[in-house]
């Protein structure tokens, strides 16, 4: 059955994301997820996502039997959510997932979680250290006393790859135009992202009716930052959580040199301010 989208919901990169990301492998990455979450014993409980997106890492996780809390900025990107979260569920059920749309840097819950997570490069996308440690600071107050905060971030290396240089990738309903550019004394990624969308994908196209070639043009800048591991864990201990682990992303091991993507694991202390129930 083809999934037809209403138009006026989404717009840009967003309403492409899953199609473009096809080809990340949601489950293996859940799978490593859940052992993380498992080695330091959270088991069982709410967990919030920030930067949750579309929803794959928030959806597989309540199938694990998590109580799922999904939080983004972007509508768009929650609509999407929403829509997925619905056409699996009976409609008369109770949603598994609460999608919230909040900034991570002001998130307001009615409660402490067990853990945060967040992946696909969410942390990269805080450009100034005042605003990671703001998340620190927020995610410290919200979880459970010795919860535990999960998330990936792309490393500087994988920047330094990227360099400056223009991908492409071209689908029968959509292509997509990057050029890169990474400034290595900020530290700052910039992509500047050109998408076309054929308005077959945009709207519920009649079976009489002949196909539209037209392709509508959405352009976007997208910016990250890299982080080292040290200033991580020096905003972490601001923040007054506990680091625990660093790993090179989907192992057991210690980040090195080369790593792309890497898994930082830190944890809730106490606080002489936070109410304790």
């Amino acid at each position: 059955m083809k999934t037809i989208y209403d138009f006026g919901a989404y717009t840009g990169f967003a309403f492409v994301y899953d199609l473009f990301m096809d080809n990340i492998p949601y489950d293996m990455w859940c799978t490593y997820l859940k052992s993380l979450l498992e080695q330091y014993h959270i088991k069982s409980g709410i967990i919030a996502e920030l930067g949750c997106g579309t929803g794959n890492i928030t959806k597989r996780l309540s199938n694990y039997g998590y109580d799922m809390i999904g939080i983004d900025c972007s509508e768009d990107m929650l609509s999407i959510a929403r829509e997925k979260m619905m056409e699996e569920y009976d409609m008369a059920e109770k949603p598994p997932i609460l999608y919230l749309m909040q900034d991570m840097r002001e998130l307001e819950l009615y409660g402490t979680v067990a853990a945060f997570i967040s992946v696909c490069d969410s942390m990269n996308y805080l450009l100034e250290e005042k605003d990671l440690l703001q998340v620190f600071q927020v995610v410290n107050n919200y979880l459970d006393p010795s919860g535990i905060f999960i998330f990936d971030l792309k490393t500087e290396a994988y920047f330094e790859r990227l360099g400056e240089n223009t991908f492409a990738e071209n689908r029968q309903m959509a292509s997509f135009f990057w050029e890169n550019n990474y400034h290595k004394e900020t530290k700052i990624n910039e992509y500047d992202l050109t998408v076309y969308i054929s308005e077959n994908l945009l709207e519920d196209v009649e079976e009489e009716k002949e196909e539209s070639n037209l392709f509508l043009r959405f352009d976007e800048i997208h910016y990250q930052r890299a982080y080292s591991l040290e200033k991580i864990k020096e905003l972490l201990e601001k923040a007054g959580m506990k680091f625990l682990a660093a790993y090179d992303a989907f192992s057991n091991h210690p980040p090195c040199a080369d790593s792309e993507r890497i898994y930082i694991v830190a944890q809730e202390q106490h606080q002489e301010n936070k109410l304790y129930l």
